[in-house]
């Protein structure tokens, strides 16, 4: 029996990169400081985009109001530790991930429930209609950062640090901000998360098996609406973390923060492969290394690396680096 052999290539891309800009950056700590920065806005993106891969590689949706979830779990995790801000003030670290943890689970809830509302009202009408899904719910985010400028204001609020989350952690010369170590730890932990319940549980195999062949697993007794559904709100969760994380990361946020971060989560989930997770994550990486990298080297064309990036990549893979054979 023939036995398909892990495609290891994709995964090379990472050190890859961080190996051939090393010598344009010449110090080797500096270029530590810019990797594990890089790495770890690869990680906060990644919590980000994998919602919206999880929504759209097992539920086909193309849900471009997705900003609106990173935008309110911002604002709602803001609520949280502004009422908690003896806790997050605190220079005892354990207060301070206290604190922060409990608007990280206040913003999923939030996000989660409004989830649930989003796919109920917008997106189930227009399953199966790729275009009319893209045109719905990018008015379901325009109307979803209205309510949100009605309920917290339209600007910009300030999201500080927690008191021993700020400050770097030394490793020789190089200075890595104890905040960044703390978000690739998040993003590991949600990758393996995902990856556990998606191929080792039974509700991830009901998942998967519902979109092979919706009707042979409905006709098994089990209702593939209801695990979408929860699908959806889990994606919805996992954006407001995203953009709690995010938040933290820019020490602002505003209504339209969503909007503005969606550039990248698409750029990231068409690089790792349409719905593919494990692409996602690579795809994240490469994302954050490479706005670190041109923003430290020549800032100016920041902007357009990822997109140069993108079309870098679909040129040797033009489905991505890990595509869902399904689809």
């Amino acid at each position: 029996m023939k036995t398909t052999c892990f495609d290891w290539k994709p995964l090379a891309l990472v050190p890859l990169l961080a190996l051939l800009v090393l010598p344009f950056i010449g110090s080797a700590s500096t270029w530590v400081t810019l990797t594990v920065a890089g790495l770890a806005m690869g990680m906060i993106i990644f919590i980000i985009a994998s919602g919206l891969t999880l929504v759209f590689g097992l539920m086909d949706v193309l849900n471009f109001g997705h900003g609106v979830f990173i935008a309110l779990g911002a604002f709602v995790a803001a609520s949280v530790l502004g009422a908690l801000a003896d806790w997050s003030s605190s220079e005892l670290l354990w207060h301070n991930l206290a604190a922060v943890g409990l608007a990280m689970l206040a913003a999923m809830l939030v996000a989660g429930a409004m989830g649930l509302a989003f796919e109920r009202l917008i997106v189930r009408p227009v399953y199966g209609q790729p275009l009319k899904q893209i045109l719905i719910t990018m008015g379901g985010m325009i109307i979803g950062e209205e309510l949100i400028k009605v309920l917290w204001g339209a600007g910009a609020q300030a999201l500080p640090l927690p008191q021993a989350m700020r400050g770097a952690q030394y490793f020789g010369d190089a200075a890595i901000e104890t905040y960044r170590l703390i978000a690739m730890a998040v993003g590991l932990l949600v990758f393996a998360a995902l990856s556990w319940v998606l191929v080792r549980t039974k509700i991830g195999l009901l998942i998967r098996a519902g979109v092979q062949d919706r009707e042979m697993v409905e006709a098994l007794g089990y209702r593939i609406r209801r695990l979408f559904i929860g699908v959806f709100m889990v994606g919805s969760a996992l954006a407001g973390l995203g953009g709690v994380m995010w938040g933290l990361y820019q020490q602002s946020i505003t209504p339209q923060m969503g909007g503005q971060v969606n550039v990248l989560i698409f750029i990231v989930i068409i690089i790792g492969g349409l719905g593919s997770t494990g692409g996602a994550l690579i795809g994240a990486l490469l994302v954050g290394l490479m706005a670190n990298y041109t923003g430290f080297l020549a800032p100016t064309v920041a902007l357009f690396s990822n997109i140069a990036l993108m079309v870098g990549v679909l040129l040797w893979r033009p489905q991505g680096l890990y595509p869902v054979t399904s689809r």
